[in-house]
């Protein structure tokens, strides 16, 4: 029997991607139990071409940063990845190597961290690829990271570097400089800090990822929580590549522009978050609801941001 072409593709290129759960992508969904004793989490993220993602990027970092993005949803949350739904939409006529290369960085990373595909949809689209993935995970009951547990007299603090994945959007696009590829290769593929969240549960009150810009998320922490919150500016860790493009006009850019996918938490006690081990950085502390989340430069001042994040409307 003749099989269709969507199917065709499917078993080509996401079938070895399945997990076991997955009915070897068979069946119209999974069946599958959750670890005994935990809850599940579930996010979804979706990427669209020219908006999350260059048309021109490697297919393998697409396909790469599609789960990593979800994955730190995971990560913010504290929970442990178990595995993924995915739905394509690709342009008709897609050359059938480029999905080949997506299903290669797909692999890659699910070996990384421990996942597999479950299940989605494949399908055609007239206007621009877009991707869509629902992360699974698991958690100890109640012990889920919420965004809504920060206190006042807690620390600010957040992982990694800040600022890498907007400056390295335009080093792609040729406006800052970026000889070695570290921003580009930050901005492409973001290191989901799945480890440090699972480290955070019973240590952070509050926690979220960095993804839409450092002022802006961090607000959304404060607003969940009914708190206020300060972030010094000369704080905030950034890589050297960040601090050099970062001159002059760009100098704002790493507390607004996004893509970051670091975690920024609360957490009352500094020796309890350094006994972790883990890349983070005190940037600040929460205080009453009344003085609002304010960035401060290194006099005290309030510093006035173009724009506190990115927003899609």
């Amino acid at each position: 029997m003749t099989i269709p072409p969507e199917f065709s593709l499917i078993y080509r290129h996401f079938r070895p991607l399945a997990a076991p759960g997955a009915l070897d992508l068979r069946d119209d969904a999974a069946v599958f139990a959750p670890p005994l004793g935990r809850e599940l989490v579930i996010a979804a993220d979706a990427m669209v071409a020219g908006v999350h993602f260059l048309p021109d990027d490697p297919p393998e970092t697409v396909g790469r940063k599609l789960l990593r993005v979800n994955l730190s949803d995971l990560a913010a949350m504290g929970a442990t990845p178990f595995g993924y739904l995915m739905t394509t939409a690709f342009p008709r006529g897609i050359d059938d190597g480029w999905i080949a290369r997506f299903a290669e960085g797909l692999a890659l990373d699910q070996g990384l961290f421990s996942v597999g595909l479950l299940g989605g949809d494949t399908v055609s689209t007239p206007g621009p690829m877009t991707l869509s993935l629902t992360i699974l995970g698991h958690v100890a009951p109640g012990r889920a990271l919420r965004r809504s547990g920060a206190r006042v007299g807690d620390g600010v603090w957040v992982s990694g570097t800040i600022g890498d994945g907007a400056f390295g959007l335009r080093a792609i696009r040729g406006q800052v400089a970026d000889d070695a590829g570290f921003l580009a290769g930050r901005y492409r593929l973001p290191e989901p800090r799945v480890a440090l969240g699972q480290a955070l549960v019973g240590v952070a009150h509050a926690a979220m990822d960095v993804s839409d810009g450092l002022v802006q998320d961090f607000g959304h922490i404060c607003r969940e929580s009914g708190v206020g919150g300060v972030i010094e500016a000369a704080l905030v860790p950034l890589s050297e590549p960040t601090r050099a493009a970062a001159a002059g006009e760009h100098a704002l850019l790493p507390f607004h522009g996004g893509d970051d996918y670091e975690l920024i938490f609360t957490a009352p006690e500094d020796a309890a978050v350094l006994a972790l081990g883990m890349p983070v950085t005190r940037i600040g502390r929460v205080v009453d609801a009344e003085q609002g989340v304010r960035l401060l430069d290194a006099t005290g001042g309030a510093i006035d941001l173009p724009t506190r994040g990115w927003s899609h409307f």
